[in-house]
């Protein structure tokens, strides 16, 4: 009999010395009992057919506790070695350090710790925003505000090349800037200048990126508003204005430019075909007279004192008829009287009508006399000229 069971010492003391009789001292619990339980939940647990006393405690705990020690392990590694790729992503699975492959989409597995694997988003694009104060061409020092859009297109070179990528994109955005503003004036920068940088930018940009083999293309570089440092922010404006002025003053110039040379250019225009017109009148008229001379020096040949009394009178009377004065011969070339007609002449140049001549100012009998004589010479002289 135990010596735990009742009646089983007759001394009632415990194998430690404890003495069981008052009941005041408690022993240490049964490890074998305790082994025997929980040998016996293993079994049923795991399906044993054993019963209670076919085989020790001890051998049968210790497969049980390494039974389920090795199926925890094998749980855990199958949890950490089955991974999903979504749609947007890649992953890279390196074997004992190397690469081994760039798996897609989908459900995979890799065996760690042998295999280690890198996963990323190689469809989302990201951005990177950058500004600082630049040095520009002229020596003037301008504040660049600058993002860079970017996405993994090498997935394996983004992973394996460069120890931080996006890092190394960093600092050659800082370097491509930083060239490209030193090489352009301050008010290219600050003007329309903007579109040209960041096209500029870009391309060096990518050119960096793909001599480190960063795995990284850059899809878009905006250049946003460039501006003068704050402490300098007044003076930069002042000049802005002076330049919006000098701009308003010159377009005001060129207004007053293209109405006022086309006017001039009408009037020289004008001025020249008057002088054409007046050259050809001018030439036209003396060969007419030329003409005129020409036809009248041969009828002079033929009739010499018929042509000259015509030209006499012709001229007499184209002398008469341009003055204001009227000579009044008497009979016989004697007592001519010179009549200048004042009230006439007044209200000629009050009306500023046509000059006064003969045939207008009333005259005396003898001037009606002369008159008369003067047609009656005019008409013996046609008289001959028709025969």
């Amino acid at each position: 009999m135990a010596w735990n069971e009742p009646g089983g010492n007759s001394n009632n003391q415990d194998p430690w010395g404890g003495n069981r009789r008052g009941g005041d001292k408690k022993g240490p619990p049964d490890l074998d009992e305790a082994f025997r339980k929980l040998q016996e939940s293993l079994n049923g647990l795991f399906g044993s057919g054993k019963k209670r006393g076919d085989a020790s405690p001890g051998k049968g705990g210790g497969l049980g506790l390494l039974g389920i020690g090795l199926a925890v392990l094998a749980a855990i590694w199958l949890y950490s070695a089955v991974y999903v790729v979504d749609e947007q992503e890649q992953a890279v699975v390196l074997r004992f350090g190397k690469y081994y492959e760039t798996v897609g989409p989908g459900l995979n597995i890799y065996f760690p710790p042998i295999d280690r694997k890198y996963m990323e988003n190689v469809t989302r694009e990201r951005a990177y925003s950058k500004q600082g104060q630049m040095l520009t061409e002229d020596e003037n020092i301008v504040e660049v505000p600058l993002t860079v859009q970017y996405k993994i297109s090498n997935l394996q070179d983004f992973v394996l090349n460069v120890d931080q990528p996006e890092v190394s994109l960093q600092h050659a955005t800082d370097s491509a800037l930083r060239h490209v503003v030193g090489s352009t004036a301050m008010d290219q920068v600050l003007t329309e200048g903007r579109e040209l940088m960041a096209s500029e930018i870009k391309e060096r940009l990518q050119r960096f990126l793909d001599t480190y083999r960063t795995g990284i293309t850059v899809t878009q570089v905006n250049v946003q508003s460039a501006a003068a440092p704050r402490e300098v922010q007044e003076a930069f404006d002042d000049v802005i204005r002076a330049r919006e002025d000098e701009q308003r003053a010159r377009n005001q110039a060129e207004t007053y430019a293209n109405g006022v040379v086309p006017e001039a250019r009408g009037q020289a225009q004008r001025i020249l075909e008057d002088a054409n017109g007046y050259r050809d009148e001018t030439i036209s008229r003396a060969k007419g007279e030329a003409d005129r001379f020409t036809k009248l020096v041969a009828e002079y040949r033929k009739a010499p004192e018929v042509t000259r009394q015509r030209l006499y009178l012709d001229t007499m009377q184209e002398v008469f008829s341009n003055t204001s004065k009227v000579l009044v011969s008497g009979k016989d070339g004697q007592n001519n009287l010179l009549y200048l007609p004042l009230d006439k002449m007044v209200d000629s140049a009050r009306s500023s009508s046509a000059p006064v001549t003969s045939a207008s100012v009333p005259a005396s009998d003898s001037g009606a006399r002369a008159a008369a004589d003067l047609q009656q010479q005019q008409r013996e002289l046609r008289s001959r000229e028709s025969r």
